[in-house]
C-alpha cells in the first residue's frame, strides 16, 4: 500500500476500525477496574458510545465519517478518570489493534490521535475529589 494513504485506509478501513472499538470495549468491560464506567446506563447508551467512537477514530485517521458528539472534556467531566486508568487504556488499545494484527506503526499513530485527549478526559486529583 502506498506511505502516503491514510491512517484509515492503512488500518483497513470502517469494518477494522469498528471491529478495534468492539474489542477495545470488551476488553474494558472485562476488566473490573474499569467496573465504573458501565453502571447505569442502558444498552442504547452504550450502542451510541460504541458508535461515537467508531465516528470519531474513523474522522481522526481520515476517514470518510464524522464526529457528531460531544467535545472529550464534557463528555468525560465529572468521571474523575485517573492517569493511571488512562495508561491502562492505552495499553489495552495496543493490545486491541495487536489482537487484528495491526502493524506496530499503525498502533502508535492511533495512540498518538488518542493522547492528543489526555488532558480532557484525565482529571486532576482536585477535580476527581470534587466528583467523588
Amino acid at each position: 500500500m502506498a506511505t502516503n494513504s491514510s491512517l484509515y485506509h492503512r488500518l483497513g478501513g470502517y469494518d477494522v476500525i469498528a471491529a478495534f472499538v468492539d474489542n477495545l470495549l470488551e476488553m474494558l468491560r472485562q476488566d473490573p477496574r474499569f467496573s465504573r464506567f458501565g453502571l447505569g446506563r442502558s444498552l442504547d447508551s452504550h450502542r451510541h458510545a460504541r458508535q461515537l467512537n467508531v465516528d470519531l477514530i474513523c474522522y481522526m485517521a481520515g476517514g470518510p465519517s464524522f464526529y457528531t458528539g460531544r467535545d472529550m472534556k464534557t463528555s468525560h467531566s465529572g468521571l474523575a478518570i485517573t492517569e493511571t486508568e488512562w495508561e491502562i487504556s492505552i495499553d489495552v488499545a495496543r493490545q486491541a489493534l495487536r489482537k487484528l494484527g495491526v502493524g506496530e506503526p499503525e498502533t502508535n499513530e492511533v495512540v498518538t490521535l488518542l493522547e492528543q485527549y489526555r488532558t480532557d478526559i484525565v482529571e486532576s486529583s482536585a477535580k476527581a475529589n470534587e466528583s467523588a
